[in-house]
């Protein structure tokens, strides 16, 4: 065992690393069960409040493009603010919208906002915790992730029933972005903390190579893509049908329990208790790929999410649609909890650990096409064919994309050793 990981200690970035996520996670599982339905409200056609939920996933593609250049030049902690400050503007106009166009203009700088603060804690992450522990690490920042979006709707519900108003959800996004903030400033930066390490780690280089590394820090989103372009185009495949796979789900259930005529807080306790499964399997995940490697959690949650998919599809019509959709929504979280931090894991094997913001936000750009595309292409053939056929596009998907996994990442990523 290395000194680095002798003296890693857990402690050192529960609260400063991982409070201000869980905050932010909590809002933005407040709203996202609620952006359809909002769009819904604003009178919307089901396409149309498909595409209006897509528009989050959008927003957090487009906001990884400048996420990895902003991090490297002004650090974690600046950019996590700001992205909060962001947010909340964000939510004031969805808050005051009058139409599905503002709600969606909204929602666009919530997604913007969602990618830095997401990339920054992704980068000191991958910056500071000893390979040993990287995927537990990772799969704790993920499970923190989903802890926030399993607490966050039934605070929808509760705050919904009291106020009758499903923009009342935004508040509390706005609320959560606030008390992120608040913790940043007055908890100790962990960047500080471990700011030494970083120091040692690159003073060579600078000495070496001078203002080249500024120049690579600096260096831009398409021409970090252009550079890693041989993994991003193979491996980078299976991580975009990973994001697809994902995106659909938080997309395609509250869309489901619309076209279904399930309420507006039975849905948000239904997709928080979705969201409970979630969380509880996101230690085991991370445990898993540390012990026997990152395919057998990446497989079996892909095969998990296109079965989960396949089932709704078939289900729609159904006698017993709304049990049906509450099995599939269960199943769907047990599939994507297994996988808890993958792509982040993934990305921080292939990420050079000096200085990874470049090309985490290059991966997660690549992750991202899929998380925007899918609910996209969800709304185009719900519009064009009908949800179920959309829901069955989706669970092909996941199938191909587990066959992509299962050729690459063996290729790119070899299974790390036991770690005792």
């Amino acid at each position: 065992m290395s000194t680095a990981e002798k003296d890693f200690s857990w402690r050192s970035i529960m609260l400063p690393a991982l409070l201000p996520t869980l905050l932010f996670s909590i809002g933005e599982g407040a709203i996202i069960p609620m952006i359809p339905i909002a769009a819904d409200n604003l009178g919307a056609t089901l396409a149309i409040a498909g595409l209006v939920a897509a528009v989050l996933t959008i927003g957090e593609l487009f906001g990884n493009i400048p996420s990895g250049w902003l991090i490297a030049r002004i650090g974690e902690r600046p950019a996590m603010i700001g992205a909060s400050a962001l947010s909340v503007v964000g939510l004031v106009i969805c808050i005051i919208a009058p139409n599905p166009v503002a709600l969606g203009f909204g929602i666009l700088l919530v997604g913007l906002a969602t990618a830095v603060f997401a990339l920054a804690r992704h980068a000191f992450l991958t910056s500071f915790v000893p390979l040993a522990y990287r995927a537990r690490a990772l799969s704790t920042l993920g499970g923190t992730f989903r802890l926030g979006l399993f607490i966050g709707p039934f605070i929808s519900a509760a705050v919904i029933h009291l106020t009758g108003s499903v923009s009342s959800a935004f508040w509390i996004h706005l609320v959560a972005c606030l008390a992120a903030a608040t913790v940043l400033l007055l908890l100790p930066d962990p960047t500080t903390t471990f700011g030494a390490v970083r120091t040692v780690r690159l003073k060579g280089r600078k000495m070496r190579e001078g203002e080249a590394l500024v120049e690579e820090e600096s260096s831009g989103l398409f021409r970090t893509i252009y550079n890693n372009r041989a993994v991003l185009s193979r491996l980078g495949i299976g991580a975009a049908l990973i994001g697809a796979l994902r995106s659909s789900r938080q997309v395609i259930l509250p869309l489901w329990a619309v076209s279904i005529g399930i309420s507006d807080t039975n849905t948000a306790i239904i997709i928080g208790i979705a969201g409970g499964v979630d969380f509880a399997l996101f230690y085991l995940g991370g445990f898993i790929m540390d012990r026997f490697g990152r395919l057998w959690t990446a497989l079996p949650s892909m095969i998990g999410l296109g079965i989960g998919h396949l089932v709704l599809a078939i289900s729609h019509d159904l006698p017993a649609h709304v049990t049906w959709f509450i099995a599939a929504a269960m199943f769907l979280s047990l599939a994507n909890g297994i996988g808890s931090g993958i792509l982040m894991t993934l990305g921080a094997d292939l990420a050079d650990r000096s200085n990874p913001a470049p090309f985490l936000g290059a991966w997660r750009f690549t992750g991202g096409l899929g998380g925007a595309a899918a609910p996209l292409l969800i709304a185009g053939v719900t519009a064009a064919v009908s949800i179920s056929a959309a829901a069955g596009l989706m669970g092909i998907l996941g199938l191909l994309g587990a066959g992509v996994l299962a050729r690459y990442l063996p290729r790119f990523v070899p299974k790390q050793p036991r770690q005792s």
